[in-house]
């Protein structure tokens, strides 16, 4: 496996190790079978209830009667899950398997280990008694890969389209991936981040003016451009391949560390 990295890798957003993503790790996740398959299903769900199509290919599978009962016999949240009907279960399903896909952090090339707390928020001590540490996604100990995320949600055109405008000529922006979202109706572009234009919020509204998206708003009615893509440790949901518009292997995997 190849030794060089720029950003790292979490195997799930809530407990998995984060460690460092060469190329190899990248190809082998967004070649998966499993993510391909979660991304299938969410947009396939997501058509089917949008559209009034019959659901029963869906309630049928015994993955989504198992979450559902797991759901239902939660302490706070099970009377409201049992109170849905049964199209917004199945996108309540679809969006806990987006949830659990593996994941990116493009903005942070390494993390400081920091102290496990327990419940009662006291460090976890080995079998040594030593403070047990681990690599979290902490802007404490976040060390900068130079990257930045910016999200298109919900947009109000295909995509493709927008992702377009960053191959023409004198574009300014230096972009290493390109993809479209699980949903289907996002793109997300890992660019670097312009250190004189000022701090990755600021690079993102330069960047969507440049794009032509400052101020627009997508089908949800809300503005198409996620400025919550503003925090350097935010994970990034893994695509699959056929959902990868550009990659620059090359600059993306090797670039020397800010």
């Amino acid at each position: 496996m190849e030794q060089n990295y720029r950003f790292v890798f979490q195997s799930n957003q809530f407990n998995g190790e984060i460690v460092p993503c060469t190329l190899a790790l990248f190809n082998e996740t967004v070649d998966s079978g499993a993510v391909a398959w979660k991304i299938a299903t969410r947009r396939a769900v997501a058509e089917a209830v949008a559209k009034g199509l019959d659901l029963t290919p869906w309630t049928r599978r015994s993955d989504f009667q198992q979450f559902c009962l797991k759901q239902e016999v939660k302490p706070r949240a099970g009377a409201a899950f049992r109170q849905k009907s049964m199209p917004e279960k199945l996108l309540t399903w679809t969006n806990d398997l987006k949830m659990w896909l593996p994941c990116f952090v493009f903005g942070a090339r390494s993390f400081d280990p920091l102290p496990v707390l327990d419940k009662l928020n006291n460090p976890v001590l080995d079998a040594e008694g030593k403070p047990v540490k681990r690599r979290r996604r902490k802007l404490e100990g976040i060390h900068l890969s130079g990257l930045f995320m910016f999200d298109g949600d919900h947009l109000p055109m295909d995509p493709y389209e927008v992702f377009q405008r960053t191959q023409v000529a004198g574009f300014p922006w230096r972009i290493r991936l390109a993809h479209k979202t699980s949903s289907g109706e996002g793109l997300r572009l890992v660019a670097e981040w312009r250190l004189e234009l000022g701090n990755i919020s600021d690079n993102q509204i330069c960047l969507a003016r440049d794009l032509n998206l400052l101020g627009v708003r997508g089908t949800t009615g809300k503005p198409v451009v996620d400025d919550s893509c503003i925090d350097a440790c935010r994970i990034s949901y893994a695509p699959c391949r056929e959902d990868i518009y550009f990659i620059d292997e090359e600059n993306f995997f090797n670039q020397p560390f800010y």
